[in-house]
């Protein structure tokens, strides 16, 4: 034991236990319990050691010679899992442990097992993850990055009697969405699905200033949800000259039927549109994610009129908590000061 021990290698050092335990008249199983391992491993042990003695305890892996998956190799996989299967050459479209492997090689390195190449993806910290879909801004960089900086600019600096709201629409489906949760080890919960999809969709304005929201609900996405939500909007800002809306580009922020709408507003209430497919520049973004997270991710809900009541009882608790930005706290302490 005390010989194991210098070894450094716990799997030597574990089959001297087995040994030894055997010695004392230990039964294989009973070793095999209070080390923790298979009974195979005990007997394996003790006829090694009965056939080479002491050094028939070392792992075998000892003698291979240099190691394969070295500084360099992982340098290598790095490379490769860098890119794509087809940016390499290949027609597979997802990389797998034996094409890793080959293409490896192909770069120069030395041939190894799926079973290797596994470990050594577990020594990179690689792991299997779901690619997150993109659309790209089919603008060009600079004026994309231009327009954002002038509404982020726009919302930083709005004033009361201008206030600066930003809009947008989130769907509410009966099915609920099924998101990670913990849970006890052999055990896995239900969530009961109604079977035919409903859904109700809601439409609201976050305060740039105060982050409180306005919102209002609707059975479809038209330019009538719009619609709604600016009229609830201008009647909870009465003593606003213009109110600015940031808002993404769908069809019913532009619809004939919308432009009516606003222009019997007399210019009240003043459109800025993002550039194309940037939602990180709408902050009321964040807001849906969060009602996703707390009230319809894997609910319980029966009926869409309760799972509806769920969504505006979270709602206005986050109105009632809702704090100014850090900007207008600061310029208010100027004020104060």
């Amino acid at each position: 034991m005390r010989w194991g021990e210098k070894t450094g290698c716990p799997l030597t050092l574990r089959r001297c236990l087995a040994v030894a335990k055997v010695a004392a008249g230990q039964s294989r199983a009973q070793a095999a319990r209070e080390l923790l391992c298979a009974t195979s491993t005990v007997v394996s042990a003790v006829l090694r050691y009965q056939e080479r003695g002491r050094e028939g305890l070392r792992d075998g892996r000892a003698f291979n010679g240099q190691r394969k998956v070295d500084v360099r190799f992982r340098e290598t996989l790095c490379r490769v899992l860098a890119g794509t299967p087809q940016q390499s050459g290949w027609r597979r479209t997802t990389w797998t442990r034996e094409l890793l492997a080959r293409e490896v090689e192909r770069r120069g390195r030395v041939r190894v097992s799926p079973a290797t190449m596994g470990r050594a993806l577990a020594s990179v910290g690689a792991r299997r993850k779901r690619p997150r879909p993109v659309v790209r801004c089919p603008w060009p960089a600079r004026r994309r990055r231009q327009r954002l900086w002038q509404l982020k600019c726009r919302a930083t600096y709005a004033r009361p009697k201008e206030p600066v709201l930003y809009e947008d629409e989130m769907d509410v489906h009966l099915n609920p969405k099924i998101g990670p949760d913990w849970m006890l080890p052999g055990q896995r919960r239900e969530v009961v699905t109604p079977g035919n999809n409903r859904k109700q969709y809601v439409a609201g304005a976050l305060d740039a200033r105060t982050g409180r929201l306005t919102w209002v609900k609707g059975q479809s996405k038209t330019s009538a949800l719009f619609i709604d939500l600016v009229r609830a909007v201008t009647a909870a800002y009465p003593k606003a000259k213009r109110l600015h809306f940031i808002l993404d580009n769908a069809a019913t922020h532009s619809s004939k039927v919308t432009q009516k709408a606003l222009a019997a507003l007399d210019g009240r209430v003043v459109l800025h549109f993002l550039p194309p497919y940037c939602p990180e520049g709408n902050r009321i973004e964040r807001v849906w994610w969060d009602v996703h997270a707390n009230v319809t991710r894997n609910h319980r809900c029966k009926s869409m009129e309760a799972l509806m009541g769920e969504v505006g009882i979270y709602l206005e608790a986050r109105n009632a908590q809702a704090t100014p930005s850090p900007v207008l706290r600061a310029v208010t302490a100027r004020r104060a000061a």
